[in-house]
């Protein structure tokens, strides 16, 4: 599977933790920045994972600023996709079983490493059930779309 990563200055520690993590188990991992502590604006990094994500040119996404809130509102401004922000792995393994999710935000001021990386292996191991999940998620998929 290949996942792409980005982060802003506050996520900027905990991006390269995760990554070292998924190179670790056996993924393959693009980092798309940034690539140090100093300040820049988190929706850059955001919409380039988002929008890699929703081109298929990865399977999945993970985005880590100061809360995790501002990355997940902005990717989720992306077509198709589906980010959550995960604070705990319970959360995390529930938003792919039951909402598909494609793209994780964590918040490096608000998560641990070792918690985030408990977070990070749940959400990539877990799958989609399907079923009735699927129509809600198509339905999320079509907002915007004529009844």
């Amino acid at each position: 599977m290949k996942i792409i990563i980005g982060s802003d200055h506050a996520g900027f520690v905990l991006k390269g933790e995760i990554a070292d993590f998924l190179r670790k188990e056996g993924f393959e991992v693009l980092d798309v920045g940034t690539d140090s502590t100093e300040s820049v604006d988190y929706p850059v990094y955001g919409f380039r994972v988002a929008r890699a994500v929703a081109k298929g040119e990865a399977e999945r996404g993970i985005l880590v600023c100061g809360s995790g809130i501002g990355m997940c509102m902005t990717a989720n401004r992306v077509p198709g996709v589906r980010a959550v922000t995960g604070y705990e792995p319970f959360g995390a393994r529930m938003s792919r079983r039951h909402n598909d999710s494609n793209v994780l935000c964590m918040g490096e001021r608000f998560t641990g490493r070792d918690l985030a990386l408990e977070i990070v292996a749940e959400w990539i191991k877990e799958p989609f059930e399907g079923g009735r999940h699927q129509r809600r998620v198509r339905q999320m998929d079509d907002i915007g779309q004529p009844d």
